[in-house]
Order: C-alpha cells, then sequence, then structure tokens
C-alpha cells in the first residue's frame, strides 16, 4: 500500500497543491487536511506515516515567520504529535514549515526534546525578501532519510527569515557533531557558501537545512516541491540544448528518499 501522507494547510500557507503532488510522483497518497479540522480532530495523525508543513506565509507571519502556526501546533497537538514522533514516523517542513518546525522545537531535536526551540530562523542579513535559485550541498555524513545518496542540486528559494541563528556556540557545535546539518548552500565549486548571494541569508556555517538526529525530521528553506520537473528550472532550455537536462526535477529525489523509507519500514 501507498504511505499516506499528511498535507496541514491553513492560512496564508500556499504549497499545498504542488507539495501534495510531489508526494503523489514520488509514490505516496497524500492527503490535505487544514490545521483547524486537525486541532479538532488530533487523532487524524494516527493514519498517516508522514506529515509535510509547507511553504508560504501562515497567518500573515504575523510578529514572525510561522509564529501563529507553531503556537497552534504547540498547544493543541503537542501529545498527537510527540506519539507521531515515538512511532518513527517522518516530518517534512519547506521554508515556511521549516520555520514553523524550529518555532515548535522540533528541529534540531536534541536529546528528544522536540517542543524547546534551540535555534531560530532570522531576518535575512541583506534586510529584505529574496526570490532566485541557489546551489545546494547535501552532506554524505548526515543520518538525514531525505537527503541520502544526494551530493549537489540546484534549488529555488524565496524568503525574507532564513538565517539559521542562535547565540549558542554549543548549539552548532552539536548540530555538526550530530550530522544534524544535512543541507549548506554553496558556491560554483560546491564548497560551503556564506557570501551573498550564494548564501542569500547569511545562514550560519552556511546551512540550509537541518535534520534531527534520527534523520525522521528534517527541514529545508529552499523549495524541492518546485523542482518536480526539468522545465521548472531557469535555463532548462540551455540544459536541453548541451545535453545536460535532467529526465525530472531534481527536487522530486528528497520526496522519493521519504517514501523508499517508508516503504522499506
Amino acid at each position: 500500500m501507498k504511505p499516506k501522507i499528511l498535507i496541514i494547510t491553513g492560512y496564508g500557507v500556499n504549497c499545498e497543491a504542488e507539495s501534495a503532488h510531489a508526494w503523489e510522483l514520488a509514490g505516496a497518497e497524500a492527503v490535505q487536511v487544514h490545521i483547524n479540522d486537525l486541532i479538532d480532530q488530533p487523532e487524524q495523525m494516527r493514519d498517516f506515516q508522514g506529515m509535510m508543513f509547507i511553504g508560504g506565509f501562515s497567518y500573515g507571519d504575523h510578529m514572525t515567520s510561522g509564529h501563529v502556526f507553531a503556537l497552534r501546533v504547540k498547544h493543541h497537538l503537542r501529545t498527537e504529535l510527540q506519539k507521531f514522533i515515538d512511532d518513527e514516523k517522518i516530518i517534512m517542513g519547506v521554508c515556511n514549515g521549516f520555520q514553523t518546525m524550529t518555532k515548535i522545537g522540533l528541529l534540531p531535536g536534541f536529546d528528544n526534546e522536540y517542543f524547546e526551540p534551540k535555534v531560530a530562523l532570522m531576518q535575512n542579513d541583506c534586510g529584505h525578501f529574496q526570490n532566485f535559485w541557489v546551489n545546494l550541498k547535501f552532506e554524505t555524513g548526515s543520518p538525514c532519510i531525505f537527503t541520502k545518496g544526494l551530493s549537489q542540486m540546484p534549488m529555488p528559494i524565496r524568503h525574507g527569515e532564513g538565517k539559521i541563528f542562535t547565540t549558542e556556540a554549543s548549539v552548532i557545535e552539536k548540530i555538526e557533531q550530530l550530522g544534524c546539518a544535512a543541507v549548506r548552500y554553496a558556491d560554483e565549486a560546491g564548497d560551503p557558501a556564506m557570501d551573498f548571494p550564494a548564501n542569500p541569508n547569511g545562514s550560519l556555517n552556511a546551512i540550509a537545512g537541518l535534520c534531527d538526529p534520527t534523520g525522521r525530521i528534517f527541514g529545508m528553506m529552499p523549495h524541492p516541491e518546485a523542482y518536480l520537473f526539468p522545465e521548472n528550472h531557469p535555463n532548462w532550455d540551455k540544459q536541453k540544448l548541451d545535453g545536460t537536462l535532467p529526465s525530472q526535477g531534481l527536487g522530486l529525489k528528497l520526496f522519493e528518499n521519504g517514501v523508499k523509507f517508508l516503504m522499506q519500514k
């Protein structure tokens, strides 16, 4: 049977269609459920093997990006969400979804503490919204199940608050020690980048995405669901002429890895 993935929709999020399509292309069954309906019946979560916090601008990014959405999840869904994690299911978050996950405390998820925020996603160093394509480097030593087998990949970003930051040096040290820095912004040579525009927000250690130590909970600022088809790439026509056009959008690989993990359980 196809694994079932919960796509949480709600006020201000706007990537439900492409996110659901990504999971379906990867071989899963995606079901969209509004946050209000989930709060009314939180036991619905037990019917799913995976969950996705999607991109957009939840609640208008009131106070900070993902803040209100995270509060609603923590105060109404904490018990079921903890059970979801304890049952070794998978969770993915993209952009606003990643911001929400860090504010809930799901990432980096040290020592099985999933509701104590340890990092922030703060305003880009440039001070404003950015919308373009970046190069990503995936860390081969990371336990992340979504990035397994991946090396480098172009992907679009569109955010104003994407800088991973903490005042605690020990938190970054532990992130690196446990391989939780699953994805980094990279330059053309594939090396971690700290300078704009290769690093669009000034994120510490060029981190573009984090996983928890189990590798089953993962979030990133770039949008893999926006690169499901080769033609999504801005230079697809040039790639076609020079023979480098991939057979599918490269972002789909992350969703395929998630489905493969669930199918092997």
